[in-house]
């Protein structure tokens, strides 16, 4: 074995996901948005609008990285802020059009990417990588007490 060449499942793993990382920085360049801007917006458009901090519970940062997530979002008009109707005091975080349109837009390049970087497997290896990222990801599903994202 070489010496660069990853060995353990873990090191190919990891090799994979940088590998992955980079197309993704790539493939997101032309919208000028980034990974954690992309998932908030992905969030939002799975869950509706949300409190900042149903937010940044939900990606898993602190409250004053979302805050400079949904202020770059809304400088971007990719998202505005809005009274919460039920609890004035509060605000909520909602896509806009130009939110969609710009996710939709991103969805469509990422899955173009992913289906050249994995173009070599076949039809069976892949629907294989599908079963296991699946069975590993329900491994790590929120529990009960995790707040959930939304409309309170």
């Amino acid at each position: 074995m070489e010496r660069d060449e990853p060995g353990s499942v873990s090191d190919l793993f990891w090799a994979v996901a940088r590998r992955l990382r980079h197309t993704s920085r790539e493939t997101l360049a032309p919208w000028d948005v980034t990974p954690s801007q992309l998932r908030a917006l992905g969030t939002l458009m799975r869950h509706g609008a949300a409190r900042p901090g149903a937010l940044a519970k939900h990606l898993g940062i602190a409250p004053r990285s979302a805050t400079e997530v949904v202020d770059a979002l809304e400088q971007r008009g990719l998202v505005r802020r809005e009274t919460d109707p039920d609890d004035r005091r509060a605000t909520l975080v909602v896509v806009t059009d130009a939110g969609r349109e710009l996710a939709a837009a991103v969805r469509k390049a990422r899955a173009t990417e992913t289906d050249r970087a994995f173009a070599g497997l076949p039809d069976a290896d892949r629907a294989e990588l599908e079963r296991l990222l699946r069975r590993l990801l329900a491994e790590w599903e929120p529990s009960a007490e995790d707040p959930p994202v939304g409309r309170h």
